[in-house]
């Protein structure tokens, strides 16, 4: 792990300055794994059907718009296409990458139809955005409601290395990460969940390169392990990473130009701040002599901020962090 962190126990709740740590679901019935097992959630036939095919089960849903034109040379390989709206941060320093780590802010979105979803997330991309190459790879931890089928917020995963086209898979579904917690489950839901001028709950997620083996590892709460993506399955990453995002997206299926009103985050715009709008805290990345930092030289960017905005921040507590997310429809959002 990154020099500055110890392995450490699993169970991340507290209570520290009104913020929380959360746990999954399924750890409420006592249940635990035998040892030299991890835990994977069961597929079911409605997890297939909800898929298009046998063949792209559990696969992202490739994006058919061109995004050449549509951003700057130097914003993040995601935008814009099928319905996808960001409300983002990321890197827009020179320096390489080897890691990542972030505290996120759990909430339960509003989703407008089955076919919509809302998700918080980050992950890296491994080359010069400018270059419009397609090996933009993501290394997720997101909470997330899709391909599960019901409402709750979840912890998943996913990678891609040639920008969705036909590499790629959510959670354990097909081959790629490999699990090595007994602890934590992918693709399981999130208890409890942060409340509009209540308790607000959050998760750490670290994502990092192993220097000596080279795979990619996540970690989770108290600098636990989780698993970890080969390195083989990466051709660019297999080095290093160039630039890290961090926020959220939603979809928007609604014809005819009208607005969805899924929500992004807590469903507030970023101006309510703590207890109200959404954030991600303690943003740092792990540097070239495995050091974890302060991520500096951040931009924000969202396609629409009438129907949801970002703003970022920095304090000597929460170091870099922003605020996001909004409502979706509303009137100047029509």
């Amino acid at each position: 792990m990154p020099k500055s962190l110890k392995m450490g126990n699993t169970n991340t709740t507290r209570n520290v300055n009104g913020f929380k740590g959360v746990w999954q679901m399924w750890h409420e019935k006592g249940e635990v794994c035998p040892k030299g097992t991890v835990p994977i959630r069961r597929s079911t036939v409605d997890d297939v059907l909800r898929a298009k095919s046998l063949y792209d089960f559990g696969k992202k849903r490739s994006r058919s718009v061109p995004l050449a034109g549509r951003r700057r040379a130097d914003t993040p390989d995601f935008v814009s296409g099928n319905g996808h709206e960001h409300a983002i941060a990321y890197t827009t320093s020179s320096g390489d990458v080897y890691g990542a780590k972030a505290t996120i802010n759990v909430w339960d979105p509003a989703v407008e139809v089955a076919s919509e979803f809302s998700l918080s997330r980050f992950g890296f991309c491994p080359v010069p955005l400018m270059a419009l190459t397609s090996t933009a790879l993501k290394l997720a931890g997101r909470l997330v409601r899709r391909c599960i089928g019901d409402s709750r917020p979840r912890l998943f995963t996913y990678w891609t290395s040639d920008a969705y086209q036909s590499t790629g898979c959510y959670n354990l579904l097909c081959s790629g990460f490999i699990q090595t917690n007994s602890r934590i489950a992918i693709g399981a839901a999130i208890s409890p969940v942060s409340s509009d001028g209540g308790n607000q709950y959050d998760i750490t997620i670290l994502l990092w390169k192993d220097p000596k083996l080279g795979n990619w590892w996540m970690g989770f709460g108290d600098n636990t392990l989780v698993g970890y993506w080969p390195k083989e399955l990466f051709t660019h990453l297999a080095d290093r990473a160039t630039m890290v995002e961090w926020g959220g997206e939603i979809v928007n299926s609604r014809p005819n130009n009208e607005h969805t009103s899924t929500q992004m985050g807590s469903g507030r715009f970023a101006e309510d701040g703590f207890g109200r709008a959404s954030y991600f805290r303690n943003l740092e990345i792990v540097d070239a002599d495995n050091s974890l930092g302060s991520a500096k030289d951040i931009t924000t960017l969202a396609e629409n901020t009438n129907c949801y905005n970002i703003m970022g921040y920095y304090n000597n507590e929460w170091g870099t962090h922003f605020y996001y997310g909004g409502p979706g429809k509303n009137p100047l959002c029509p």
